[in-house]
């Protein structure tokens, strides 16, 4: 994603065009990635440009707590050259009154004359805001009716799936992780699976953990494996943020292992139902849930069709053989496989990072 911080104070068409507008909301993208990943508020980057042409205030949500990202654009604005600006938001402006005021109105009332958002706001708590504006005279833009290309609001679309999936999931956003050899496999055939990876790549898995709400494992594999489930710095040491640990299965978690210590909480789901311990930790505020339960976990999830992002670290390593990182999914033939797209990809260290997302988002 290109930094476009040198355009702050180029010129920008009052009534932008859609070259302009991608200018605009790749900028705001930038910034609203500068927000935390994790919690309860979308990750959202908000740039104003006044009717001259020339970005006047830029701002993004920090999380809980803090100004939305219009709010803190408009405060870094001169008030004085806001009359009949633009502001160019990455999600639809919220019109509800929480820990913050409403954005929809602040906007109004700073003589803002036309917002451009990409995404529609889909928490019908906060939605709102694009009706409410455009009812007090304030023109709107969204989507692309914007004029923004399909690859920016794609870029949009993809950056706040993860937050919006109790609303257009219904559960919360599922990652399965991999860590596997060239050839796919998990462990060796004598069953020996430390390491595969090198440290860098488990330490990106340790941060990436810390950016969820709950961490998901099957009984075979704290049987097998007895891991932590606690997510850790490279000297052992724990991070702030700690995931709830989930242990799923009908099997009884032994009464000393690892999962059980450790800071945070972690609980036992007996059950095979995956989709029912997903629904009971949104009810429980997750919004984020990580696989790292192994094949079988998994592949059940895989073949319900509960995995909405994947994350497979692959080492160059070849073993020929030992346990495959996804099981059978019944799959006989080419033309039923699962297709997914590479969302990013990351070098670490020796190995690769490859994330790949299950759908491919329309405009």
């Amino acid at each position: 994603m290109q930094d476009l911080t040198a355009d702050a104070g180029r010129a920008i068409d009052p009534a932008p065009d859609g070259r302009a507008v991608d200018r605009a909301l790749e900028r705001a993208l930038v910034l609203a990635a500068r927000g935390p990943a994790d919690g309860p508020n979308p990750q959202v980057g908000c740039v104003l440009v006044d009717p001259a042409g020339a970005v006047v205030g830029e701002g993004w949500h920090r999380g809980a707590g803090t100004p939305h990202a219009e709010a803190a654009a408009l405060a870094s604005a001169d008030r004085a050259r806001l009359r009949g600006a633009t502001a160019v938001v990455t999600l639809e402006p919220c019109h509800h009154s929480g820990r913050t005021p409403p954005c929809s109105v602040a906007l109004r009332d700073a003589g803002v004359a036309r917002v451009v958002y990409a995404c529609a706001d889909p928490n019908p708590v906060a939605a709102g805001g694009a009706a409410w504006l455009a009812r007090h005279g304030v023109e709107v833009r969204t989507g692309s009716r914007s004029g923004a290309s399909p690859h920016v609001l794609d870029r949009a679309d993809r950056l706040l799936e993860p937050w919006a999936a109790p609303w257009t999931l219904g559960r919360p956003w599922v990652t399965g992780k991999t860590a596997t050899s060239l050839d796919g496999r998990v462990a060796a055939a004598d069953g020996t699976s430390r390491w595969i990876t090198g440290a860098a790549a488990r330490a990106h898995a340790q941060i990436v953990r810390t950016a969820v709400d709950a961490i998901v494992a099957g009984t075979g594999t704290v049987l097998t494996d007895d891991p932590a489930l606690t997510a850790r710095r490279p000297d052992g040491s724990h991070h702030a943020r700690q995931p709830v640990r989930v242990v799923v299965g009908r099997r009884a978690v032994p009464p000393d292992a690892a999962v059980r210590r450790g800071p945070g909480t972690w609980r036992h789901a007996a059950t095979h139902d995956l989709a029912a311990v997903l629904d009971e930790l949104g009810k429980d505020g997750a919004r984020r849930v990580l696989l790292e339960g192994g094949p079988t976990l998994l592949g059940a999830a895989l073949r319900a069709g509960l995995v909405d992002e994947l994350h497979a670290y692959l080492a160059p390593v070849l073993l020929g053989a030992g346990t495959a990182a996804v099981p059978d999914l019944d799959i006989a033939t080419l033309a039923q496989a699962q297709r997914w797209h590479t969302h990013e990809t990351h070098r670490l260290g020796e190995d690769v990072l490859v994330v790949a997302r299950r759908t491919e988002r329309k405009h």
